[in-house]
């Protein structure tokens, strides 16, 4: 078993910043994808970001364009999310996610084997 655990998440005004942690702990696994969603009340949960083990390989949603930033430390087993320019329509719960099939990235959430409990944000106008 894999449980993993965000922090960073709160309330901030619009056009601030955020930086969401995810720590991986369990299991070991050395080859994997880490990925962000969000869910937003009454809508279903959509992809944000993901990341390559390795760290070479990032992908995004389209619909951030570049306002957000994913790293990761790949020793640490921890995966950054850097949320700039925030938008209130950025409000949400952010979910990590780990895929131990790392061969893509995948932006559906049944691709993926592990789920943290959330971390709420906050955007206010």
């Amino acid at each position: 078993q894999v449980q993993l655990e965000e922090s960073g998440g709160g309330l901030v005004q619009a056009g601030g910043s955020l930086r969401l942690s995810c720590a991986a702990s369990g299991r070991t696994f050395s080859s994997y994808v880490m990925g962000w969603f969000r869910q937003a009340p009454g809508k279903e949960r959509e992809f944000v970001a993901a990341i390559k083990w390795s760290g070479a390989i990032t992908y995004y949603a389209d619909f951030l364009k570049g306002r957000f930033a994913i790293s990761l430390d790949n020793a640490k087993k921890t995966v950054y999310l850097q949320m700039d320019s925030l938008k209130p329509e950025d409000t949400a719960v952010y979910y990590c996610a780990l895929d131990l099939n790392f061969a893509f990235i995948e932006t559906m959430t049944a691709k993926y084997d592990y789920w943290g409990q959330g971390t709420q944000v906050t955007v206010s106008s």
